[in-house]
């Protein structure tokens, strides 16, 4: 009898074991998120700033070429959340609009959709995020009541500095729910958010291990986002050093994505719009005023990297590195918000008094090489860099490569899933939840396709695209369809609507059965604008207010 107590004990204990270890043994996954940065704006994508963390992670990942946002800040978060559609999730638009009887702008997450932090603690996972929100915390909706665990947020973002005036939500961080002063010093003392944001995080990484979880990560940052700051020695780094102008800079990049992969070399760079001014016309004052800006913007996108660099360094500290999926993206196109003009208020710039907004201008810069900017679903809106590192899970003879086969927000919930052997729920605190509407990126980490059945489609603001393998449709605000060929054209300047009117007809038609299955509405109250048109007369009062300052 003894013997048998003694080998069904060793039984059990040897199953705990077993048990213990392949939970310890999954993944890790951290999902790192800028906010308004352009697709070329990091070393790896084409840029001339220095971005060595990043690089590294896409020189030993893999960096993908056709990775799709949601055209705008909220919009992106909630679809990269929770694996559905913008409008499924009752996002829209901004956190900031809700409109009455509305299918599916509603200000804030619905309860038909679960978040990724819902389904991996359900899973197992210890579940953290640090940074910006911006999915329905104004209305009731905040990260902790969405599954996450432990929290160090901001409702709305915009903070860069303990002493920056803000109002309201803009003022606080919120700590596991708790209201926090953003001088408390429970943050330390003069703390720029980038770093705060990543040293946050790897306490909860801290924590995960002291409870023996694996974790998931949300590190959603507020850089370069406007008014966008930096501080003042990063700043001063980069002076002078956008003198040669955005058209100089945007041919560099150009050439650069040639020599990397990224772009096709038959692919024509688009001219600017015809508000952005020739760099030669300016006078020098402007030209000091436009440097000084881009050197702002600049020293942010390179300090969110150097806080990227933190991060890894500690998991390489406790020895997590190697099984960790590290995502990086953003959440939109570079903010074209300020109009040519921008926007240089405040000293010093990049200060927590200043107010600096890159504008038109810069933004077609950072969009390098395709059209538009945050708001619209040209590829200039739309498109993201996204790096994918997981040493562990993607195969060594892939590293480095670049992955050119379409994928979106959508993707992210369903690989989650997948690696972190976790169940997607039919049901979720007593609520049905729709259905994910992406597909796992796994077969990409062996080399595979993903084998795309579906489009992936768009809408904001009344821009709408559609993007069905090779093709893709595009509509300007409500305006007419445009046809472009991705292979040939992904810098969408030869429309082939008028060659091709039967595919045109045949790819709205599948965006119009999306839009009626997926909650989208069809109200025009929400034009996009991009700013106030170029003139002399603006130039003029650049000079003016420069010499006054």
């Amino acid at each position: 009898m003894y013997k048998v107590i003694s080998f069904l004990t060793v039984c059990l204990f040897l199953a705990v074991c077993h048990s213990s270890h392949a939970k310890n043994d999954r993944p890790n996954i951290i999902v790192i998120l800028a906010d308004d940065m352009g697709w070329s704006d990091i070393g790896a994508y084409g840029s001339e700033i220095p971005t060595p963390h990043l690089d590294r992670l896409a020189e030993n990942g893999l960096r993908y070429s056709q990775f799709y946002n949601s055209a705008r800040c909220s919009p992106s978060r909630a679809s990269l959340l929770t694996g559905v559609y913008p409008h499924q999730a009752g996002l829209g638009y901004l956190e900031s609009r809700s409109k009455p009887n509305s299918r599916g702008t509603h200000g804030k997450l619905l309860n038909r959709v679960v978040t990724i932090a819902e389904v991996l603690s359900d899973a197992g996972y210890f579940t953290a995020m640090s940074g910006k929100w911006h999915v329905g915390q104004t209305r009731g909706v905040p990260p902790w009541k969405r599954g996450f665990q432990r929290t160090m947020s901001s409702a709305l973002g915009a903070i860069y500095y303990p002493d920056q005036k803000a109002k309201d939500d803009k003022g606080k961080l919120y700590i596991d729910g708790k209201a926090y002063a953003l001088n408390d010093p429970v943050f330390g003392k003069d703390w720029y958010i980038s770093d705060l944001i990543t040293e946050w995080g790897t306490k909860y990484i801290d924590e995960a291990k002291a409870k023996d979880k694996p974790f998931f990560l949300y590190l959603a940052h507020v850089a370069p986002h406007f008014p966008v700051m930096a501080p003042y020695d990063d700043v001063e780094r980069f002076r002078t050093q956008y003198m040669k102008g955005w058209q100089y800079f945007r041919e560099q990049r150009f050439a650069k994505q040639k020599r990397l992969g990224l772009v096709d070399k038959g692919w024509t760079l688009p001219e600017p719009l015809p508000e952005v001014p020739d760099w030669g016309k300016l006078s020098q004052l402007s030209k000091e005023r436009y440097d000084h800006i881009q050197a702002v913007y600049a020293a942010a996108v390179a300090r969110l990297d150097q806080s990227i660099g933190n991060l890894v360094s500690h998991l390489k500290k406790v020895n997590e590195l190697d099984n960790t999926l590290i995502l990086f993206l953003s959440d939109n196109g570079s903010s074209a918000e300020g109009g040519p003009l921008g926007k240089a208020n405040g000293k010093p710039l990049g200060g927590p008094k200043s107010s600096v907004f890159v504008g038109m201008n810069w933004a077609t810069l950072h969009d390098t090489p395709f059209q538009y900017f945050k708001h619209f679903t040209h590829e200039g809106g739309i498109a993201t860099p996204f790096i994918a590192h997981w040493p562990k899970g993607i195969q060594k003879k892939l590293e480095g490569s670049i992955v050119h086969e379409p994928s979106h927000l959508i993707d992210v919930m369903a690989t989650v899933v997948d690696i972190a052997e976790a169940k997607y729920p039919e049901k979720f605190n007593g609520h049905e939840i729709l259905a994910m509407e992406g597909q796992t990126l796994l077969p990409h980490f062996n080399g595979k396709t993903m084998d795309r059945q579906t489009p992936i489609f768009f809408e904001h603001e009344g821009n709408r695209a559609v993007r069905d393998g090779k093709w893709k449709i595009v509509s300007k605000y409500h305006g007419p369809w445009r046809l472009f060929d991705m292979q040939a054209d992904r810098t969408e300047t030869q429309d082939l609507s008028s060659k091709y009117p039967k595919l045109v007809k045949k790819m709205e038609s599948r965006y119009l059965a999306w839009a009626e299955r997926c909650f989208v509405d069809t109200s025009k109250d929400n034009r996009p604008n991009y700013g106030s048109v170029w003139t002399a007369k603006n130039e003029n009062y650049i000079d003016r207010r420069i010499q006054q300052d």
